[in-house]
């Protein structure tokens, strides 16, 4: 039986397992997905030396520690600069070798693009971490300017305070990249100022437990577009599963 996960700090949010485990079950597929917590990405190398695993999913917030440990990486990832899918395989002189890959620009654009209007020209990207490179590059190739904002103002971007009423008008898609508001703590929020958003405004969380965040819900609270991580998750994952096995 093949071993398939997904490796991460704490993984009690994660619906992988679920999402894998019905995919086998569904397809007779002989395999199992496990989720891998680790206290460093370090981890990762007696994680291969025990498991042999066929494929694995990478994770906040292991998506940067993991490419110093692999051994190719794809075009999309080196652009991007995170990994969040390895595959194994064997090179020519025998010797077992990671590929590093990133399917989260995959999920992410399939399920932004059908909502996205002709006044959705910039974008504001809450959190810089390894998710939040894969969801600029993906802007980048939708043509959408982009600024991240973050408590300290990183990657020359914004912080919470900048967010005033007219960059507010200005920046109308707004992508929540951080972890804030992933259960347990389902009541928090990342801290952009509600009442400057509006309908045209689209509220898009990578969050996908609980379905429906507190960013989301306020957001709607005043009329706009939200859409959460659940579909991307999907996305991502069935591109993991066709890399793993092509």
């Amino acid at each position: 039986m093949k071993t398939y996960g997904l490796i991460g700090k704490v993984l009690v949010h994660s619906f992988s397992k679920k999402f894998f485990t019905e995919k086998f079950a569904k397809e007779g597929i002989d395999a199992q997905y496990e989720l891998f917590e680790m206290p460093s990405a370090e981890g990762l190398r007696q994680l291969i030396a025990e498991k042999h695993p066929s494929g694995l999913n990478v994770t906040i917030p292991y998506k940067l520690d993991v490419i110093p440990m692999m051994d190719q990486l794809d075009e999309t990832a080196a652009e991007i600069g995170a990994v969040n899918t390895i595959k194994f395989f064997y090179g020519e002189d025998g010797a077992y070798k990671l590929m590093g890959f990133n399917t989260d620009t995959i999920g992410f654009t399939n399920s932004l693009k059908p909502l996205l209007q002709p006044w959705h020209k910039k974008a504001l990207i809450l959190g810089t971490g390894g998710a939040s490179l894969a969801i600029a590059y993906s802007l980048r190739k939708l043509g959408i300017e982009y600024k991240y904002v973050s408590r300290s103002g990183k990657n020359e971007g914004l912080t919470y305070d900048h967010l005033t009423e007219e960059v507010m008008n200005e920046y109308t898609l707004i992508i929540n990249c951080s972890p804030v508001g992933t259960f347990p703590k389902v009541d928090e929020a990342p801290a952009i100022p509600y009442q400057f958003v509006t309908g045209k405004h689209l509220l898009y969380d990578l969050v996908y437990n609980p379905e429906v965040t507190t960013f989301m819900r306020l957001g709607l609270q005043r009329g706009a577009t939200v859409k959460s991580g659940l579909e991307m998750l999907h996305g991502q994952a069935v591109a993991s599963w066709e890399i793993w096995n092509r």
